[in-house]
């Protein structure tokens, strides 16, 4: 599909979740509907435009007749609109998934470093004081300042839960809140390798599946390569995510606009996967989505 068409798709599904909620119980209606301002996020994401002034201007400029009120308002009541409805994009994120097709009782785990600055400016930076920290980046080798968000992707690449946490917080600490209300197999790394957490999940309907810790001492390497090779997919997923939808650049300085941030980057994740599937193409191969 062409760009225009793929932006009355996108706003066909915004809409139709947002019929029949009502949004906001007083004050004035916003000039520029709810559902114009997701479709223009989720779409501004996939075309690989981060922050909201880019976004702002490329729709402004190149499908100002399409959303005639853009011309009329200022960038910050966009972006303050965009942030106040970051619940709604929650909601309208976890509403499509019960379209999307995925296996909710095979899904993946797995966390990755969202630094709040370079390091070099850790110790003087001002943005998420008291509530960022410092830890390691296994991939770089390397500490960072800021958190790790903590995914949950299902069968066969669709992210069904999001979890930010600090940088030093453990993949283990974090997981029951991935898996609460879920049940079947989830499979993670090495990192997740923990007898008394499975038998915590276990009672939860949860069965967690994840190499031993140490390779050199691997009971099962066997079982352990062939859980890698599943692992794999929510490689692709991340690697989306930080190429893509450049999840890693932080512009947030708080974290209620860092939550809208990441909200939109994941919607418009799942929008694209659930479209990609209905055009017959690999769910995963975002860029044929726009042939």
């Amino acid at each position: 599909m062409d760009l225009s068409t793929f932006i009355v798709a996108v706003f066909c599904l915004v809409d139709d979740r947002l019929k029949g909620h009502r949004i906001r119980q007083r004050g004035p209606f916003p000039r520029l509907s709810d559902a114009e301002v997701l479709t223009i996020e989720v779409v501004g994401e996939f075309l690989g435009m981060d922050t909201d002034e880019a976004i702002f201007r490329y729709f402004r400029e190149h499908y100002g007749e399409w959303f005639p009120v853009l011309r009329e308002v200022h960038r910050t009541t966009f972006a303050r609109q965009s942030a106040n409805l970051w619940k709604v994009k929650e909601s309208i994120w976890q509403g499509l998934l019960s379209w999307t097709p995925h296996d909710p009782a095979f899904a993946l785990c797995d966390s990755m470093p969202l630094p709040a600055c370079l390091f070099a400016r850790a110790y003087r930076c001002r943005r998420f004081k008291g509530e960022a920290t410092f830890g390691k980046d296994t991939l770089l080798k390397q500490t960072f300042y800021g958190f790790r968000v903590h995914a949950r992707v299902c069968w066969p690449g669709v992210i069904t839960r999001l979890s930010v946490a600090p940088a030093n917080a453990h993949e283990l600490s974090v997981l029951p809140e991935l898996v609460e209300s879920t049940s079947g197999l989830i499979v993670g790394d090495r990192n997740y390798h923990s007898p008394n957490t499975k038998e915590e999940l276990a009672k939860m309907g949860v069965d967690l599946v994840a190499p031993y810790s140490s390779k050199k001492r691997d009971p099962a390497p066997k079982r352990s390569a062939l859980l890698s090779r599943f692992r794999y997919r929510i490689d692709t997923v991340f690697s989306q995510l930080t190429g893509r939808y450049s999840v890693k650049r932080v512009w947030a300085r708080d974290l209620w606009h860092l939550t809208s941030r990441l909200l939109r980057k994941v919607l418009s994740h799942t929008v694209a996967f659930l479209l990609n599937h209905r055009k017959g193409n690999p769910p995963l191969q975002l860029a044929k989505l726009l042939q």
